[in-house]
């Protein structure tokens, strides 16, 4: 299952591409020197197959590539940040 993430500023968000379709999305806002990350969604009939994982580590690599501090207001990040110790440099002071 190949998939990408995306970001599209157009839209604010970075998206989770499997086969050509978009199947989860994470909305995203830049406030000074920091991406506030409020929310996060999976295709209900995609979920509990780990993609909000993969959508979120896409996300916070591109954050790190970047070089942009993130605010994750969003419940999952900040859960899946808490789960992944080695993204927590990344969290805004």
């Amino acid at each position: 299952m190949p998939e990408q993430v995306l970001r599209d500023d157009a839209r604010n968000r970075y998206e989770l591409i499997i086969d050509g379709r978009v199947v989860g999305i994470a909305d995203f806002a830049i406030a000074g020197s920091a991406m506030v990350l409020p929310h996060t969604e999976i295709d209900p009939d995609r979920r509990g197959q780990g993609l909000g994982a993969v959508l979120v580590k896409g996300v916070l690599d591109d954050a790190r590539a970047r070089s942009i501090d993130v605010v994750p207001t969003c419940w999952y990040v900040r859960e899946y940040i808490a789960q992944h110790p080695e993204e927590a440099d990344l969290l805004a002071s």
